[in-house]
């Protein structure tokens, strides 16, 4: 009441929003081109007793899906919505004019970090961004796009898709910042320390308000930067070869129940050769490469355990719904027998035996910070152990991720394995359904487009629940794939000109889509797309083609093209109307 003087008034003070009493934390932790079996409790022989511990009181989902590529990944994750409908189709760093393919995310997809602000979380990130195109990253903005105006309260890491983990580029806040002067330093332990000291921050300011904190590191994408203990660690772990690392792996796979015990390997990946076929001093090199890619991965997981034992020395583990997965499979990127300088993908690879040299004269310096080493395409096929092709496909080896969540409070069988198909966009409905957050109408003034994913929740208490999900499409940059109700459909584009030649201007990028091969799989059977069921059922093919236009359309997949060129060497371009 508002009378002449105070003491003619009576005041009121509204009670501030807070979340409902005794809402759990959230955390993702999100790796970067991590393959299906990279983990030790997904079948690798690489050392990674954090996600290992993880998934002993979690579950591991062995059905769960992402996009072929990272920042599309990275879209469904934070909003819950397909990545075209957020305007991520590609990458931030080509922006193509379509509304699928803005470069950056649409404000009427908005992240979960935008929805619990308004509902009382701290929202924290740290680590490599990739949501927003490079040339807004300036001191004079523009911001809008930057983490801090997408929904975190405080934001450390990189801003691009890739960087020298010795050396990065930082970002803190609205600023561009510099790395901590430590002679020891590294990328992967600064935004780790930088983790916990946001988390300690807010637990000084508030100790009953939740945080949802996303975690998302560089590693293990190229350069595969890491402390030369951890690369002579891995050096005789691998000088088997990759074609009986994948047998290995699927051996332990088996026996820890992760697939069937008739699953079989398929054949080798497009351009991958048999490990035998190579001269001892052409392995030794390559496996030193793949040391580096194993040490990066212990390395990861050994900074991942300081940040789990700081929330569980906070009190705040067991009240926090933990996720861990992958943003795609591993990388097709280092060409065939892998490169001291990946930057080269961008405009072509040298002949074999150069790269192999190059590679010979530098080996002590694998993982140094002036290279940026990658391995070779057997590697990776080994790292999607059972599955067909990697990044960039559509096929099981490119959207396949191992999916580790952790929640006590629900899960009646800690260390259990769930079959049931999910995405990406499902883990934002299901963080907002155990947090009891809710998906607004408006943010920040804009009418919100409605979640696309499904809350996985029903899973926690009840293994053998059928899957809720019935139809999912996937495309990246030509490649296209459908899954309905346990079958999958998908198509394999290759361009149809050499991107050399469309680069010096020689000839016209022309693609065309409708010379494409689709392919069936019953995957409920055939779990790692070995046997081609086009043939034997094309009216259910058919079906399920039309359907994949549908779903491109209402999700602004359209038109297609295809702008990188993947292991067809640089970048192409090309358009295509229907």
């Amino acid at each position: 009441m508002i009378g002449r003087t105070f003491a003619e008034s009576t005041p009121s003070f509204p009670a501030p929003v807070r979340a409902r009493e005794g809402a759990p934390n959230v955390v993702y932790v999100l790796y970067d081109d991590l393959g299906w079996s990279d983990l030790g409790c997904f079948g690798s022989e690489i050392s990674t007793p954090t996600a290992d511990r993880l998934a002993a009181e979690g579950l591991r989902y062995t059905n769960f899906h992402v996009t072929p590529l990272c920042s599309p990944t990275r879209a469904c994750l934070l909003t819950g919505r397909n990545h075209h409908a957020t305007g991520m189709g590609l990458l931030p760093n080509f922006a193509m004019g379509y509304p699928g393919y803005r470069g950056e995310l649409h404000h009427s997809t908005a992240t979960i970090g935008e929805m619990a602000q308004s509902q009382s979380y701290t929202t924290l990130g740290v680590g490599k961004w990739h949501l927003t195109p490079m040339n807004q990253f300036t001191g004079a903005g523009p911001f809008a796009q930057w983490p801090l105006q997408r929904g975190f309260d405080r934001y450390y890491g990189t801003p691009d898709g890739m960087t020298n983990q010795w050396r990065p580029d930082l970002i803190e806040d609205n600023h561009w910042t510099e790395q901590p002067d430590d002679p020891d330093y590294h990328f992967t332990a600064d935004i780790v320390d930088k983790a916990i000291g946001y988390v300690h921050d807010h637990r000084n300011g508030d100790a009953t308000k939740p945080f949802f904190l996303y975690v998302a590191f560089c590693a293990p994408h190229f350069p595969h930067h890491v402390p030369k203990e951890y690369v002579d660690k891995y050096v005789p772990v691998f000088e088997k070869g990759w074609d009986a690392t994948r047998s290995d792996r699927l051996e332990r796979q088996k026996e820890l129940g992760l697939v069937g015990a008739d699953t079989e390997l398929p054949p080798r990946n497009p351009g991958v050769r048999a490990w035998s076929d190579y001269a001892p001093e052409d392995q030794a090199a390559m496996v030193r490469l793949q040391a580096a890619y194993a040490g990066m991965v212990e390395h990861t997981d050994e900074h991942l355990g300081r940040l789990v034992a700081a929330l569980e020395e906070m009190g705040e583990l067991d009240s926090t719904l933990f996720v861990l997965m992958s943003d795609n499979g591993a990388s097709q990127e280092g060409g065939e027998v892998g490169s001291m300088n990946a930057v080269k993908f961008f405009t072509g690879y040298d002949a074999p035996e150069q790269e192999l040299a190059a590679v010979r004269e530098h080996l002590d310096e694998i993982g140094e910070e002036q290279w940026v080493n990658t391995y070779s395409i057997g590697w990776s096929m080994a790292g999607n152990t059972p599955l067909k092709l990697w990044k960039q496909d559509t096929h099981g080896g490119g959207v396949r991720s191992p999916l580790i969540v952790r929640w006590p409070t629900e899960i009646a069988d800690p260390g259990g394995i769930r079959t049931q198909f999910h995405h990406a966009i499902d883990l934002t409905p299901t963080a907002l359904e155990v947090t009891g957050l809710v998906a607004p109408a408006s943010v920040k003034g804009v009418e919100q487009r409605p979640l696309d994913g499904e809350s996985l929740r029903y899973t926690f208490a009840a293994p053998g629940a059928p899957t809720r999900r019935t139809v999912q499409y996937f495309e990246m940059n030509g490649q296209r794939a459908l899954w309905q109700d346990g079958w999958k459909a998908v198509a394999h584009h290759e361009p149809m000109l050499s991107p050399v030649l469309v680069l010096t201007g020689q000839a016209e990028a022309v693609t065309d889509f409708d010379a494409d091969r689709w392919e069936l799989y019953h995957l409920d059977t055939d779990w790692n797309e070995l046997h081609d069921l086009a043939a034997e059922e094309p009216e259910r093919l058919a079906a399920m083609v039309e359907l994949w236009w549908k779903e491109a359309e209402r999700n602004d997949a359209l038109p297609l093209g295809a702008i990188i060129g993947g292991m067809n060497g640089p970048i192409i371009t090309g358009r295509y109307d229907r």
